[in-house]
């Protein structure tokens, strides 16, 4: 890199991140009268992309009904550039520790947006949802169950709710732990798991869970009572 393009990368990046916080604060002004009157401000930042309610827009995941040790790992990485995104890099750079927890608890104290249900008997056949509630033991591929819950919904704090989550979404994390590009996540399961999978398996992975959200058995999740609110 010449002495050029590096004045040019300082100047660059600047306006990236000043035109994220932009686009984040027109977000937070069409959606302001729709998030709870206890929403910190430091989630202003989020609900451009991930929605008022965090239920997810488009590409862009769900964050409600996630556990906070979770969401405040991912701040953290994509913080330190331990996790690549063109668009999170920078927004969680400028939160502080202190803004970044507030961030977490809110939106894993949001009500999800659905509840689902896998199939009782999935086919072999069908590739995704084999692999949700079977695995592949001959390769070493655990259920996806086994971690993350029937239905997708997430287990505890560090394993996330998967169903409903965009198909590009997932399919991108399962490619970034495969290529060792995300770090490995919880006891260091999902780059293994991901190196295991084909391209065809993983594109059926993520058409699965993508889809769990349209199916007859997906119900509205209840809202958490104000009384487990801290």
């Amino acid at each position: 890199m010449n002495a050029h393009s590096r004045k040019q990368k300082g100047p660059a990046r600047r306006s990236a991140v000043t035109l994220l916080w932009f686009v984040a604060a027109l977000g937070a002004s069409a959606f302001a009268q729709k998030t709870s009157p206890d929403a910190p401000k430091s989630v202003a930042a989020c609900i451009g992309c991930h929605g008022a309610k965090g239920e997810g827009i488009a590409t862009f995941p769900r964050l409600a009904g996630t556990g906070q040790a979770y969401l405040r790992a991912q701040l953290d990485a994509f913080g330190d550039g331990s996790r690549k995104n063109s668009i999170m890099q920078p927004i969680a750079q400028q939160l502080t520790a202190a803004q970044r927890t507030e961030v977490a608890q809110y939106f894993s104290q949001l009500p999800a947006p659905f509840l689902a249900a896998d199939p009782v008997q999935p086919l072999p056949a069908d590739g995704g949802a084999w692999l949700a509630t079977r695995g592949r033991w001959s390769d070493d591929v655990p259920a996806c169950v086994q971690c993350h819950g029937p239905g997708g919904r997430g287990v505890g704090a560090q394993f996330p709710p998967l169903a409903g989550l965009p198909a590009a979404y997932i399919t991108e994390q399962l490619q970034a732990w495969k290529a060792g590009s995300r770090p490995p996540g919880p006891l260091a399961l999902m780059t293994g798991i991901a190196q295991q999978l084909t391209e065809t398996d993983i594109t059926a992975v993520a058409a699965y869970y993508a889809n769990l959200a349209k199916t007859p058995d997906a119900v509205p999740a209840k809202a958490l009572p104000p009384k487990s609110r801290p």
